[in-house]
């Protein structure tokens, strides 16, 4: 499942309403900023209900992940559903450190406070409202290729059958 940034789609909202949390004082994580940055499934016809979450920085230019985390907001009954016999739905369920990606010594304390964010309820709509227009868009461009595809096969038929090409095969 490729997992792509929301703000690849909707760059100037994505930049608006990114989360971020300033941290100050603690001993079990580095004063600064971190931001959650939203990713989701690049995938046509998924239906995932889920996020990634890549926490960085901009102390370290952004481009170092602090943590990793998957969320899905959906029941444990839904994910059962969705994943099959061959996944987990408790973890699917999140919010839970993404084992296949990277992590950091302070991932855990990241978790946590992410934790404390999906506390807010208009934090969890907003994801899901993302989730919602990010999936939108990607099975539009989808159908538009295989619109496309079907279209240049029905041309390449219609010209393939047209009587005035095989008059000048002879």
């Amino acid at each position: 499942m490729p997992m792509i940034p929301f703000v690849e789609k909707f760059p100037e909202l994505g930049v608006r309403e990114t989360r971020s949390v300033r941290s100050m004082g603690r001993d079990d994580l580095p004063d600064g900023e971190y931001a959650f940055l939203e990713l989701y499934c690049n995938e046509p016809g998924c239906d995932c209900r889920r996020v990634t979450i890549d926490v960085l920085r901009p102390e370290t230019g952004w481009n170092k992940i602090w943590a990793t985390i998957s969320y899905g907001w959906e029941s444990v009954a839904f994910y059962r559903r969705w994943g099959g016999r061959h996944s987990d739905p408790v973890e699917m369920k999140g919010p839970v450190l993404d084992t296949l990606n990277p992590q950091s010594r302070y991932s855990a304390v990241l978790l946590d406070l992410f934790r404390l964010l999906i506390e807010s309820p208009e934090y969890v709509q907003r994801l899901e409202g993302h989730y919602r227009m990010f999936r939108a868009v990607v099975d539009k461009e989808h159908a538009g290729r295989e619109c496309q595809a079907e279209q240049r096969v029905a041309n390449r038929r219609k010209r393939l059958r047209d009587p005035s090409r095989r008059g000048k095969r002879r």
